[in-house]
């Protein structure tokens, strides 16, 4: 790159306009990366449901750009970037890759791969992919199993170099495909992977090019002190108090409590887990703190609305308690598959029931909770194959002050997609015969609660299926009058017609004929009902 690039648009204050492209720009790079990784992947878990994020780092690890994934990963991403710091001095061509949840990772399924990205000799930033893949090993399929420790869960990735100076670690990727029981389709995802973040790199450099080097750090910069004026200027707009809350995972009697103080002071909020549970060594239901922030972040960038920037700056206003070796910030050897999945939504109910009584006006009642994971696996004897598959379903919103809420959708921390019916005999030895919304499950209020769906899965094979799941026993919550949205239910119906109730979370192992029927809960109401609703 010749001195004229290099300090293209580097020079003066960046304007509004300015600003606007820069984020326009940056932002179209992680959504180029995850169309790509979309289009490419190989599981239905990814390219049917997306599960999975892409984002755009500065130099110094801090994220200046996301695309519209998943907040889970999202808000969590930056302690993985920061995580492979300790594998520098880089070299043009490298990818470093991670999931262990205690180095930067969240749960084991979520493979994180991280690229720095040169121009001649200068770091000009990252770009990262995180993907959720559907078996990475542990004691059952889907690596998602009722677990007591990590690993039981499956293979631990600390930080390494899976591609060095341009160079794949051929061993590596060896290691991690062989402790899947779908090891071709491993190998397709982490290959997708791999070029999306080679995608991402490119156009990262493109965007140097655009704005010369210095010019390209003054817009990240200028992004992220952007991003910390928005939520700033949200905060104080926010009545200053402190704001109590808590909620309960489904664990022994009488559940496992997650206690919040929320301080708002100014411009600046405080998240206070004082008083939370200790973490459990009886389910996987323990949340790393990067899980605990994420979902955190999320429920005060809801305050921001749409047209916020969607960088780390946003999160520079906001500061943490955790209990150490609590359920909100759980410490090795503990099982955190769950914690990721289903303890990131009771956080994210815990925020915004404090927030409910700060900005009463502005804050929907609870949804369902639950992202109702269900894993099957085992060998599909019609195509002499090993599978391993994953998903999440759906369940009702809550009700909002200003409209009802939407029935059969996933919300919160999950933003993922519906897997199409259509595309599961074609891969699995299952298919779904049943899929529709559970009437009259949504919470009555002025503003109802959104119904949650039935989804019934029928085997041809025998397979092991792994349910994990929230929101059993302890409905979602209604505000302002509103009523509770109905919790869900799962079942495991024989071939023979004998049923039994699965609970919460169980593995099970099916046969040919059997079905597995998951009902999820709806949201709660908001309001008082009117009389027709009533």
């Amino acid at each position: 790159m010749n001195d004229a690039s290099r300090s293209l648009g580097a020079t003066g204050p960046l304007d509004a306009a300015d600003l606007a492209i820069a984020d326009a720009v940056l932002t179209s790079v992680a959504e180029e990366m995850g169309e790509a990784l979309g289009r490419t992947a190989y599981s239905p878990n990814i390219k049917e449901r997306r599960d999975f994020s892409c984002a755009v780092f500065d130099a110094d690890g801090a994220m200046v750009a996301q695309a519209a994934h998943m907040p889970v990963h999202l808000g969590a991403m930056p302690a993985a970037v920061r995580q492979v710091m300790e594998l520098a001095p880089f070299e043009p061509g490298d990818v470093l890759a991670l999931n262990d949840p205690f180095r930067g990772g969240t749960h084991l399924p979520d493979l994180t791969t991280v690229a720095p990205v040169f121009v001649g000799d200068d770091l000009i930033g990252f770009v990262a992919t995180r993907a959720h893949h559907a078996d990475i090993g542990g004691m059952a399929p889907g690596s998602m199993p009722v677990a007591r420790e990590l690993l039981q869960e499956g293979l631990v990735v600390p930080p390494i170099r899976l591609v060095d100076a341009g160079r794949l670690n051929e061993s590596a990727f060896a290691l991690i495909v062989r402790n899947s029981r779908a090891p071709e389709e491993r190998r397709g995802d982490l290959r997708a992977q791999l070029a999306t973040t080679a995608l991402g790199a490119r156009r990262l450099q493109g965007a140097a090019g655009r704005f010369g080097i210095e010019g390209l750090r003054a817009r990240f910069e200028a992004l992220l002190a952007h991003g910390e004026r928005v939520v700033r200027a949200v905060l104080a707009g926010v009545p200053d108090g402190r704001y109590t809350f808590e909620d309960r995972l489904e664990v022994g009697a009488d559940g496992l409590v997650i206690r919040l103080a929320l301080e708002i002071g100014g411009e600046e909020a405080h998240f206070d887990f004082t008083g939370t549970d200790p973490e459990t060594p009886e389910a996987s239901l323990n949340a790393v703190a990067a899980v605990t922030q994420s979902a955190c972040y999320y429920a005060i960038r809801c305050l921001a609305g749409p047209d916020a920037p969607a960088n780390e700056g946003c999160y520079r206003p906001v500061r943490f308690t955790l209990p150490d070796r609590s359920v909100v910030a759980a410490g090795p050897p503990r099982a955190v598959s769950a914690g990721n999945v289903e303890t990131s939504q009771r956080i994210t109910d815990v925020a915004l029931g404090a927030l409910a009584q700060a900005v009463p006006d502005r804050i929907p009642a609870a949804s369902s909770g639950t992202m109702n994971n269900i894993t099957i696996g085992g060998y599909d004897t019609a195509r002499s194959r090993p599978y391993a598959y994953y998903e999440t379903i759906a369940g009702g919103a809550g009700g909002g002050p200003r409209r009802a809420g939407r029935s059969g959708v996933h919300t919160h921390m999950t933003n993922t997609m519906n897997t199409p019916l259509e595309a599961l005999p074609l891969a699995y030895p299952f298919t779904v015969e049943r899929y529709e919304l559970r009437d009259g499950t949504g919470g009555l209020g002025r503003h109802p609660g959104g119904e949650g769906v039935v989804r019934e899965y029928r085997f041809y094979d025998h397979a092991t299926v792994s349910l994990v799941t929230e929101r059993r026993r302890f409905a979602p919550w209604g505000l302002h009058g509103g009523g509770p949205g109905a919790i869900g239910r799962n079942a495991l119906i024989r071939a023979d017609g004998a049923a039994e109730d699965l609970g919460a979370r169980a593995q099970v192992e099916v046969a040919p004929g059997d079905r597995v029927r998951v009902e999820t809960p709806g949201g709660g109401g908001w309001g008082v009902p009117d009389d027709s609703v009533r």
